[in-house]
């Protein structure tokens, strides 16, 4: 008996991604909206960078004292990192994307 051609599941296999790492290899940040911005009051927790869907943001160590630093070119504007941080270190920036 010939098998069938299944048609079903080459559709399906579309978008799977078969590359692990892929998402720092595609900049997304082009598709942002709104641009958040940390000021000084970061107290370098790291909640916002668990909350970022991208991992756009990491924790560096300046002049002695931990702070978030927003990577743009995956930033998509999400906001989250706003509604999420307890010291209200992250803001809306006026004006540009970056």
């Amino acid at each position: 008996m010939p098998r069938k051609e299944n048609k079903e599941r080459e559709a399906s296999t579309a978008g799977i991604i078969t590359e692990t790492g892929s998402a720092r290899k595609n900049k997304t940040g082009s598709w942002r909206s709104s641009t958040p911005e940390i000021t000084e009051k970061c107290a370098g927790c790291g909640m916002c960078v668990w909350v970022c869907p991208e991992g756009g943001i990491k924790i560096v160590e300046k002049e002695g004292k931990r702070r978030a630093v927003i990577d743009y070119d995956y930033c998509k504007g999400c906001l989250v990192c706003i509604k999420e941080c307890p010291v209200k270190a992250i803001v809306l920036r006026k004006g540009d994307k970056k």
